[in-house]
C-alpha cells in the first residue's frame, strides 16, 4: 500500500531519516565506551587485549560504519515508499527452513546464529515502545489492524541493515561480533526512544492506533491439550531422554546433515550410516526425531487419531536414527517418504466421518503394527510398508487419470484461448474506427467476439491448411467495419440504403459466432436488443441541416477481460465462474507474538494473490460448506488452476478467481509445505531459538 504525498505515513519515513542521523553516530559513541569499560575490567590479558582490538578497530571505522549504517536505513526506508513497496528487505529468520540449512556452509551458519542473537536483544530492549509505533504507524498506512510486516523500521529490517553495513567492512570476524555482542542492549536502548519519538509524531498528527487482533492458529495447538494416549507417548522430556545437557543448537544441526561432527578422535565420522558408535551423532539425531513428531503431536490439522497413531512410530524411527542418523534429511529415504505419505494424506480429511478415513486410518494401524513387531530390519522393512501403504492411493490415482486428464487438457487450451483472445482485442482496439463505437460495442468486441474469432483461428491452426476466403476466422474479422460503422448514429444515418442492405448478414454471421462458442442465449439476445436499438435509431434519423452526433466515447478503461469457458468445458473441470464470486471487503488481522515464536513459529499463509505451489491444500468455502481441496495442476502460464476435493470433485479457478477468494477469506492455505517438511523446518527454527540463547 502506497501513501499519497506529505500524508502521515510520508512524514514520518521523512523524520526518521533525520533522526538516524543523530541515533546512529551516538549509540556506536555508546558502543565505544561500552568497549573501554568492558577493557577496563577485564579480568585477564587475553580478554583485555580482545577488547582493545575490538576498541581500536571501531575507532578507525567509526565514521565509515556510521555512514553506511545511515544510507542502509535509507534505503530501507525508500524502498518501502516506493508505489507498492513493502517493508525492505529485511531477512526473516522465521523463513529458515531445514532445506536452507543444509546448504549452508559454516560461516553462513554462523552469521545466522550471531543475527539471532542480536535481534533478540534488540527487540526485546525496544519492545515496549515498538508495540506502540507498529500501531500507529499501520494506521498511518491505511490499515485497520496491525501487521507488522508492513514497518519498513522494525528491529529486523534495522538489524539488516546493520549487518549490510558492517558486511563491507574489512575488519576481523571476531571484531565484529564483540561490537554486535556489546553493542546489542543499547542499540536496542536508542530504538526504543526512536520509536517513541515517531509515535509521538504521528499521535500529534491526529494518527490513531490500529488494533491488534487475536489470531487463533489453526495449525498448532499447545501440548498440554493433547490426548492422553499422545501425552504419553512424548511424556518424556528430550532433556532427560537424551541427557541433560542435550540442546539442540544451529551448529550441531548443522554438522549432523553435512556429516561432519567428530568422533572422540581428530577423524571426520562416516557420517553416521554403519552405526560406528559416535554417540554425538545418535544423540543429536534422536533429539530431531523426538522434535520433528512433537511438533507434528501439536498440529491441529490433522485429526486426533492420525496424530496418536504417528506418536506411536517413535520408538521405530528413534531405532532407525541411530543405524541412519539423517534418514529424515533425505527425502527418498523410505521411511522419511512413509511418513510424508501418512502426514500427507491426512490432510484430506476434517471430520473422522468423511469418505475414506475409516480405510486410511486402517492402513495407518496396519502400518503401526508392523513396526511395533518387526519380523525383518527396519531398513529392509520401511520400503515394503511405504509400498503397502501407497497401493490404494495409486488405485484411486489411476481411476480418476482420465478425468483429470481431461480437465487439465481442457483448460490448456481454455488458456490458450484465452491468451490468444487478449491479443486479438488488441488487434480491435487499433483499429481507427473502434474509439468512436459506443461502449457496449466495444466491450463485445474485446470480450465475447475476440474470443469467438482466437476459437476460430485456433480450430483453424489444427487443421493445418491454408484458410480459405470464406473460412470462419475471416469470416468473423470481416463483419468489423460494418458492426463499427452501423452502430455509430451520426455515420449510419446518413446512408440508410447501407444500413438496411448490411444489417441481416450482420446479425446472422454475429450469431453464428456467437453459437460456435456456446455463449449464453440471454446475454447474447440482449447484446443484440442494444445493437438493434442502435440501428433503429439511426435508420429513423431525420435529415436536416444539421448532422446527428453520437454521445461522446466512453474514456473508462475496458474491464479486465474475464476468462471465458464454454459450458461443456466449465462441467469437464469443475470450473467456479469468477463473477459468480461476491465481492466483500478483505480484512485482514494479526496479532503480538512473543520472541520466541517470533523465532519458531511457521511462516504465515500466503497473502492474497500470491502463487500456490502444486500440491498445496486448501479450505474452500462454497455455498456454506468447506471442502478441504489439493491444488492438482497449474496452468503453463498461471492463469488456471486445478483442485481436487477431498470427495473426488474436480474444481478450477482463475488466477483473478483464486485471488478474489483469498481476499474474501473464502480460501485459506491449510498447507503449502508438507506436515514433516514443516516440522523439521520449526526444528531447524528452534536450533535457531536455542543457539541466540548462547
Amino acid at each position: 500500500m502506497s501513501a499519497s504525498a506529505d500524508s502521515p505515513f510520508d512524514v514520518c519515513l521523512s523524520e526518521a531519516l533525520v533522526l538516524s542521523r543523530g541515533w546512529v553516530p551516538r549509540w556506536l559513541g555508546k558502543l565505544l565506551e561500552t568497549l573501554h569499560q568492558r577493557e577496563t575490567s577485564a579480568g585477564n590479558l587475553n580478554e583485555k587485549q580482545v577488547f582493545s582490538q575490538a576498541r581500536t578497530a571501531l575507532v578507525g571505522y567509526r565514521d565509515l560504519l556510521a555512514s553506511r549504517f545511515i544510507a542502509e536505513i535509507a534505503e530501507v526506508v525508500q524502498g518501502s515508499a516506493a508505489p507498492q513497496g513493502n517493508a525492505g528487505p529485511a531477512r526473516s529468520l522465521r523463513s529458515l527452513s531445514f532445506d536452507d540449512l543444509e546448504l549452508m556452509d559454516h560461516q553462513q551458519v554462523q552469521e545466522t546464529v550471531e543475527l539471532a542473537r542480536v535481534q533478540q536483544v534488540v527487540k526485546m530492549a525496544a519492545d515496549e515502545e515498538l508495540v506502540a509505533f507498529n500501531a500507529r504507524l499501520c494506521r498511518a498506512q491505511g490499515y485497520d489492524v496491525v501487521r507488522i510486516e508492513t514497518n519498513p523500521l522494525r528491529p529486523e529490517a534495522v538489524v539488516g541493515a546493520l549487518m549490510k553495513a558492517l558486511s563491507g567492512l574489512h575488519v576481523d570476524e571476531a571484531v565484529r561480533a564483540r561490537w554486535l555482542h556489546a553493542g546489542a542492549v543499547t542499540l536496542g536502548n536508542e530504538l526504543q526512544q526512536f520509536y517513541r519519538t515517531l509515535t509521538l509524531l504521528l499521535d500529534g498528527m491526529g494518527v490513531e492506533p490500529a488494533g491488534y487482533v487475536v489470531v487463533h492458529a489453526a495449525k498448532v495447538r499447545p501440548a498440554a491439550s493433547a490426548a492422553p494416549s499422545a501425552a504419553r507417548s512424548d511424556s518424556v522430556p528430550a532433556t532427560s531422554m537424551l541427557g541433560s545437557d542435550a540442546l539442540l543448537t544451529l551448529d550441531h544441526l548443522h554438522q549432523l546433515l553435512v556429516g561432519n561432527l567428530e568422533q572422540s578422535g581428530g577423524a571426520v565420522t562416516d557420517q553416521g550410516t554403519s552405526g560406528s558408535g559416535n554417540a554425538m551423532v545418535r544423540t543429536l539425531a534422536a533429539e530431531v526425531v523426538t522434535l520433528m513428531l512433537r511438533r507434528i503431536a501439536e498440529d491441529q490439522r490433522l485429526l486426533q487419531p492420525v496424530r496418536d497413531m504417528v506418536q506411536r512410530l517413535k520408538p521405530a524411527l528413534l531405532q532407525l536414527a541411530r543405524t541412519d542418523p539423517r534418514f529424515f534429511a533425505d527425502r527418498h529415504n523410505p521411511a522419511r517418504r512413509l511418513l510424508d505419505a501418512i502426514t500427507t494424506q491426512s490432510l484430506a480429511f476434517t471430520s473422522e466421518q468423511d469418505r475414506g478415513f475409516m480405510a486410511y486410518a486402517q492402513r495407518v494401524h496396519e502400518t503401526v503394527m508392523a513396526l511395533q513387531a518387526p519380523t525383518q530390519s527396519l531398513p529392509e522393512l520401511m520400503p515394503v510398508l511405504l509400498q503397502r501403504f501407497t497401493e490404494a492411493d495409486a488405485a484411486i490415482a489411476s481411476r480418476q487419470a482420465p478425468k483429470r486428464g481431461l480437465a487439465m487438457k481442457t483448460l490448456v487450451r481454455v488458456e490458450q484461448r484465452h491468451l490468444l483472445a487478449e491479443r486479438v482485442a488488441i488487434e480491435f482496439q487499433a483499429r481507427n474506427d473502434f474509439a468512436r463505437a459506443p461502449g457496449v460495442v466495444r466491450r463485445f468486441l474485446t470480450g465475447p467476439w475476440a474470443q469467438v474469432v482466437a476459437q476460430a483461428r485456433m480450430d483453424s491452426a489444427e487443421q493445418g491448411e491454408a484458410l480459405p476466403a470464406d473460412a470462419a476466422a475471416h469470416r468473423y474479422m470481416s463483419v468489423l467495419p460494418d458492426l463499427l460503422w452501423s452502430s455509430q448514429l451520426a455515420l449510419a444515418s446518413l446512408n440508410r440504403p447501407r444500413l438496411i442492405k448490411v444489417i441481416p448478414g450482420l446479425l446472422r454471421t454475429l450469431r453464428e459466432g456467437l453459437d460456435a462458442i456456446d455463449y449464453p442465449r440471454p446475454q447474447a439476445e440482449s447484446f443484440f436488443a442494444t445493437l438493434m436499438g442502435l440501428h433503429e435509431a439511426a435508420y429513423k434519423t431525420q435529415r436536416s441541416g444539421s448532422q446527428p452526433q453520437d454521445d461522446p466515447p466512453s474514456q473508462q478503461d475496458l474491464d479486465e477481460h474475464e476468462m471465458w469457458m464454454q459450458p461443456e468445458e466449465a462441467r469437464d473441470t469443475g470450473f467456479m465462474e469468477d463473477l459468480a464470486i461476491d465481492t466483500q471487503p478483505a480484512f485482514l488481522d494479526t496479532q503480538p507474538v512473543s520472541m520466541r515464536d517470533e523465532l519458531t513459529r511457521e511462516e504465515p499463509a500466503l497473502s492474497s494473490g500470491g502463487s500456490l505451489t502444486v500440491g498445496c491444500w486448501v479450505d474452500l468455502m462454497e455455498q456454506g460448506q468447506t471442502l478441504r481441496c489439493r491444488l492438482s495442476w497449474a496452468s503453463p502460464h498461471g492463469t488456471m488452476f486445478l483442485f481436487a476435493a477431498a470427495n473426488g470433485r474436480s474444481i478450477s479457478l482463475t488466477k483473478r478467481g483464486l485471488e478474489r477468494l483469498q481476499e474474501l477469506g473464502r480460501l485459506h492455505v491449510v498447507a503449502d509445505h508438507g506436515v514433516v517438511d514443516e516440522a523439521l523446518d520449526a526444528v531447524a527454527r528452534q536450533a535457531l531459538f536455542n543457539s541466540g540463547k548462547g
